[in-house]
């Protein structure tokens, strides 16, 4: 946190303090003393030394109610003294640092040093040319004096090459870096307050208040400098961000009106006069500890290991650059353990190890060959004496041979891969902006790809958030449409018009058009506005009510929260009694409704019985035709005795009610479509609102959640509480087991019902995967929801900023729609990974391979240390980046969502990797052994150690990347399609890296020579090598054609995969529930099965004999691995047919779902689970392995009897 620039900023302070005065009433460091006091003494101190907030304000030169005039002088002046309101970000690392970073790499460390030892040896001459020669027999051939002086050629080419990966991923991390500042400043201006300025209400970007300013407040606000209240109603704030105590503080002007930045509104609405901001507010205090902390720490822990691209900078919309908050993250997450990986990088992590090991295996191998075959011909067949002059030369042998071990490792080692992850993810968020999802934690965008369920709110996602009165009932009269004012009896119209206009927030307005001919623009809170709007049509004007009434003579407002659902307004009327307006859920108020105003608008009396007529004939009615209803009531009350205001339940009751209007907010036409996209992608979309539930069932219909003749729930909040909770009224989990895969539309449905449901499906375990969830809300109510959620959706436009810090994606335009490109583009994250792994591991493979017996049988790499690198930097780096930024297709959606246990792997590609490897191999084996007769040339084996490049080695170079280049467009698909061009063209980078990279290797092979151990080849040979490359996509059809079900042995390739392809922590934190006791239950089952065993092994006999009774029954799936380790050796026939699927033969997952979850049952009982799966096993060798239906208790147990 740029500690430098906070204490030039105090020391300035310091300067300032004496003009502070002169210019302003109080200077900057009372100020921040004010600031710390609370409660009580803040009251006291501000009326001792400032005479209250008029005084206060008076001091800033400032109006309570007009606020400051706009002059850009005065508010220069006030950022000079007082502080500009943003928090200095941390520096970003230059690249230099990035550099420094990037040489950390283990392999390329390794690579370096070896390089330097070449280098260091190839200018060591042994005395005596004689001697010379007699130790360089070892490998054949002497070589000439000029080859002798170009040894150092590999050394340096290698450093080179090192540098060159070096500076790419450097460049990498710089340009992700440099795009997160810029979706940080994106987020930082999307952030607005509502200021008054020369007594206009103006939308402010935060960084642009200054001390001094009247700032706005109302429910659900982040506040984003500290203030004093003027004057607020009903002010509930949640200061846990600073305090730590959850319980939200009540705010008044007489009371503790002190209000500090980053605390979020509960409730209520306000005006406050800013007095700190940036580095002088609480939270700005708080961080700039925090920065010098920080930098502290990183020297203790000399950073924390480097964390990968997608977790290691979490973005927050905090009035910082970046800054404060982030660092707080960040060392959370250092000390904390880590939040669940996202699904991928949980995957690749675990891949990445399983690759690397294997690696490190095959180079030790190779090098230990290599070094022993050296000694054993040298030493014991040729039976040469050690000379100690010929130590530098055998050395020099034995470096080479270390470089070959090391380069096999670089091949092995598949560092594309966490860069592939980063550019697709960092690809996708860019891109994802277009389509107006602006992405805040960089792993949102591939997890939703997996999502099964999205929980949408009704208002404004699905539907326009435009809403417009369209009927009413006033005077005991249905209107189906708004009637003529003329009609309605004139004391009912006063009384509306006022209830209307007095009792509804005032920063809520209807703005004239921006485009002529547009509709009026609506400001505030959507449904008042469509009140203020039947105020228009009912030709009258609610502008001059409010300027009679202005906001500081409203005597006490009952602010609208989730518990009462209705707002009232209670005003002083001329003659001393008070009037109470109240507006609200009709049925919430019609309910404490006594009277009711009839056709001349005399209130008559409003009974039990008439109400439920009311809700019959007309709210229902209009609530079926998926219309929100809003009841308006008003109540006198005399002024001796004054009532007491804070006995809620009497104040609110007996009241009188005015009319009720049915507001419509029409579905937004794109919906429909989006939806039906979701269902067929897999994606469940269920509907939390809190209107009525004819309404959200009118709207669910029209939107497509519900079709009619479905089996499906629409219920509301009460009644799904009824059915989750037990007596105690405690959640349980399986009751809501069985409400949520049916539930498709919950309705009146408070913030807390809205977490239980998420958290609910969340925790399920019935299903045989995880579901995924993502979530959107708006208001602040919705944060725990967000949070709770796999992946959270705020607004941009109508959210209010505790729902966008509680989420990892803002919809810039609130649209259903852009969820379904957020799917799209998820999901193309992770098949651009894919494909990504299947061009990287056929590389691995074949690379590895040639390496490891070129290197057996010619004491020497058929592939260079620098050819090597070469071919690593194309298929990591180019790869990476050609094969991550492929635009996503509709296709993507056509099919179900992988799941979490999906090996990354499918049998498709397992099957395009062996494929390739094979045609690879051949063709390399064929040119390194049979080669020099082919094209009649030299053969380049056992050539001497600095013997000149040969054209037969660099024709099996030339065509091995040839062969790579094909197959990387055959990895464009990996569902087995037919047509890899398909779409080619769309993607420009593909193309142009396709290009670029075939032009490099035309320059390295002509004019490469001796660094990359190449002789030009003339246009014959290199046709030869094109066309060998081009079969790749030849022989590529070839595989497409073979159907999965006929490669059974498949399914032991993707063994890597399949068993641990989920790190440990991760199933953990999915079974958080089953816990130590659960566990030595389960050891408790195994000793169990052991005895289950013994009688298996008999019925098994029996079943053998039987066997062919039940070909036409499925088997049922045997549910663990644990059971193959447990069954009887005598038995082990079995493990001859593979009767787990290691990798999926059929693309369908519920095998390996059933499979990881062993630990429930498919049967509800749990206790069913040892005979359960148990038994399973009995019938695994009768039937065919590649079923995957879930067997029913009863019918394994029936079978296996």
């Amino acid at each position: 946190m740029g500690d430098m620039s906070n204490s030039d900023f105090y020391a300035k302070n310091q300067r300032n303090e004496g003009n502070h005065a002169a210019g302003f009433g109080c200077s900057l460091m009372e100020l921040r003393s004010l600031m710390e006091l609370r409660g009580t003494e803040a009251v006291v101190k501000l009326q001792e030394d400032y005479g209250g907030v008029e005084g206060l304000c008076k001091r800033l030169k400032t109006s309570p109610t007009e606020g400051l005039a706009d002059v850009q002088t005065d508010l220069d002046k006030r950022r000079e003294i007082f502080g500009r309101n943003l928090i200095p970000p941390k520096k970003p690392k230059t690249f230099l640092q990035l550099v420094w970073e990037a040489l950390q790499d283990v392999t390329l460390i390794i690579l370096e040093i070896a390089a330097l030892i070449s280098l260091g040896l190839s200018f060591y001459h042994p005395p005596g040319e004689s001697s010379g020669e007699a130790c360089a027999t070892a490998a054949g051939g002497v070589e000439d004096e000029g080859e002798a002086d170009a040894g150092w050629i590999e050394g340096a080419a290698i450093l080179l090459s090192v540098v060159c990966v070096v500076l790419v991923t450097a460049f990498n991390d710089w340009s992700k870096e440099k795009q997160f500042r810029g979706l940080q400043s994106r987020i930082e201006q999307e952030q607005k307050f509502q200021v008054v300025r020369g007594s206009q209400v103006i939308q402010l970007p935060v960084a642009d208040i200054v001390v001094g300013d009247i700032a706005q407040i109302k429910y659900g606000d982040l506040l984003p400098a500290d203030g004093v209240l003027i004057q607020g109603n009903d002010l509930k704030i949640d200061e846990s961000s600073l305090t730590g105590e959850s319980d939200h503080v009540k705010k008044s002007a007489d009371k503790d009106p002190m209000l500090l930045s980053g605390t979020h509104v509960m409730e209520g609405s306000g005006r406050m006069v800013v007095t700190a901001v940036g580095v002088n507010s609480q939270t700005g205090i708080i961080f700039t500890l925090l920065g010098a902390g920080v930098e502290e720490e990183e020297k203790k822990e000399k950073k924390v290991k480097k964390q990968d691209g997608a977790a290691a900078m979490e973005m927050q919309p905090l009035k910082s650059a970046e800054g404060g908050e982030a660092d707080e993250k960040e060392r959370k997450k250092v000390s904390a353990p880590k939040k669940e990986k996202s699904v991928l990088q949980g995957k690749l992590t675990k891949l990445a190890v399983q690759i690397g090991k294997a690696g490190l295996l095959m180079s030790a191998i190779t090098v230990i060959i290599l070094v022993l075959y050296f000694a054993i011909d040298n030493f014991v067949m040729k039976k040469h004496p050690w000379m100690p002059e010929c130590a530098p030369i055998y050395i020099q042998y034995f470096v080479k041979f270390f470089i070959i071990g090391v380069t096999v490792l670089v091949v092995a080692v598949p560092e594309g891969l966490p860069l592939a992850v980063t550019i697709s993810l960092a690809y996708s968020v860019k891109k994802m902006m277009k389509d107006n999802n602006l992405v805040r934690h960089l792993d949102a965008c591939e997890t939703m790809g997996n999502a099964t369920a999205i929980c949408s709110d009704k208002t404004g996602t699905l539907t326009t958030n435009r809403m417009t009165a369209v009927q009413c009932y006033v005077g005991d009269v249905h209107y189906k449409e708004i009637p003529d004012p003329g009609v309605l009896p004139p004391k009912t119209l006063e009384l509306l018009i006022n209830a209307i206009a007095i009792n509804s927030a005032y920063t809520t307005k209807i703005l004239p058009p921006d485009k002529e001919g547009g509709l009026p623009k609506q400001v505030g809170n959507k449904t008042e506005c469509g009140l203020l709007g039947l105020v228009l049509d009912l030709k009258r004007d609610y502008q001059p009510i409010r300027n009679q009434i202005p906001e500081e003579k409203l005597y006490k407002v009952y602010t609208f929260n989730s518990v009462r659902k209705s707002m009232s307004t209670v005003i002083k009327l001329p003659d001393g009694s008070f009037r109470m307006y109240s507006k609200g859920a009709s049925e919430i108020v019609l309910k404490k409704c006594s009277y009711i105003l009839n056709e001349v608008g005399e209130p008559r009396v409003f009974r039990p019985r008439d109400k439920d007529e009311m809700v019959k004939k007309v709210i229902e009615p209009m609530a079926c035709d998926g219309l929100r209803t809003i009841c308006v009531g008003y109540r006198d009350f005399p002024s001796n005795p004054e009532p007491n205001w804070d006995d809620e339940n009497n104040i609110l009751n007996d009241l009188t009610a005015i009319c009720v209007v049915g507001i419509e907010d029409p579905v937004r036409p794109e919906v429909p479509d989006a939806i039906q996209k979701c269902q067929r992608a897999g994606i469940t979309v269920r509907m939390v609102t809190g209107d009525n539930i004819n309404t959200a069932r009118a709207i669910a219909i029209k939107c497509g959640i519900i079709h009619p003749g479905e089996d499906f729930l629409c219920i509301d909040g009460k009644e799904f509480n009824r059915r989750i909770r037990n007596e105690k009224g405690e959640v349980e989990q399986e009751r809501i087991d069985k409400v949520w895969p049916k539930l498709r539309v919950l309705a009146r449905s408070s913030p807390t019902d809205k977490h239980t449901l998420v958290k609910g499906i969340i925790d399920s375990t019935m299903a045989d995967q995880r579901q995924v969830v993502a979530v959107t809300g708006d208001g602040t109510n919705d944060g725990p929801a967000l949070k709770k959620a796999d992946v959270g959706f705020a607004m941009g436009i109508a959210g209010t900023d505790v729902a966008k810090e509680a989420s990892d994606i803002i919809l810039t335009d609130d649209n259903f729609s852009s969820i379904v490109k957020a799917v799209m583009w998820g999901r193309n994250v992770y098949d651009s990974i894919s494909k990504f792994l299947q061009f990287q591991l056929t590389v691995n493979v074949v690379a590895v391979i040639v390496a490891f017996t070129g290197a057996c049988i010619t004491q020497d790499s058929p592939l260079k240390a620098v050819q090597m690198l070469w071919v690593n930097l194309i298929m990591d780096t180019f790869a990476s980046l050609a094969l991550a930024t492929e635009p996503p297709t509709e296709s993507l959606l056509k099919r179900k969502p992988y799941g979490r246990n999906k090996p990354l792997i499918s049998s498709t590609m397992t099957k395009n990797i062996l494929g390739h490897g094979v045609y690879q191999l051949v063709i390399i084996f064929t040119l390194l052994f049979v080669g020099e007769q082919i094209f009649d040339i030299d053969s380049g084996r056992n050539a001497p150690l600095h013997s000149p490049p040969s054209e037969h080695y660099t024709i099996i170079f030339n065509t091995f990347v040839m062969m790579q280049l094909f197959n990387e467009i055959n990895a464009r698909k990996i569902h087995g399609e037919r047509n890899v061009f398909d779409g080619i063209f769309r993607n420009p980078i593909f193309c142009s890296i396709v290009f670029g990279t075939f032009a490099v290797q035309i320059v390295i092979v002509q004019f490469g020579g001796k660094p990359f151990s190449c002789q030009p080849l003339n246009l014959e040979k290199w046709m030869w090598c094109v066309f060998l490359g081009l079969g790749e996509l030849v022989w590529g059809q070839v595989i497409a054609t073979i159907p999965n079900s006929r490669l059974r042995f498949l399914r032991r390739a993707g063994q890597l995969t399949q068993k641990d392809e989920l790190p440990e922590e991760d199933v953990n934190e999915e079974n958080e529930e089953i816990d130590h006791a659960e566990r030595e239950l389960r050891r408790g089952q195994i000793l169990w099965f052991r005895g289950l065993n013994r009688i298996q092994t008999q019925i098994r006999v029996v079943n053998a004999f039987r066997s062919s009774l039940y070909e036409g029954l499925e088997k049922p799936d045997s549910r663990t691995s644990i059971h193959n380790f447990m069954t009887h050796p005598e038995f082990r026939i079995e493990d001859s047919t593979p009767n787990i699927p290691l990798i999926d033969d059929t693309d369908d997952d519920s095998a390996r779902r059933r499979r990881k979850y062993s630990s429930q049952p498919s049967s509800p009982n749990k206790n069913n689970n040892a005979i359960d799966s148990g038994i399973n096993l009995t019938i695994d060798i009768s039937k065919s392995a590649a079923s995957s239906s879930p067997a029913s208790p009863l019918h394994s147990l029936e079978t296996s009897l």
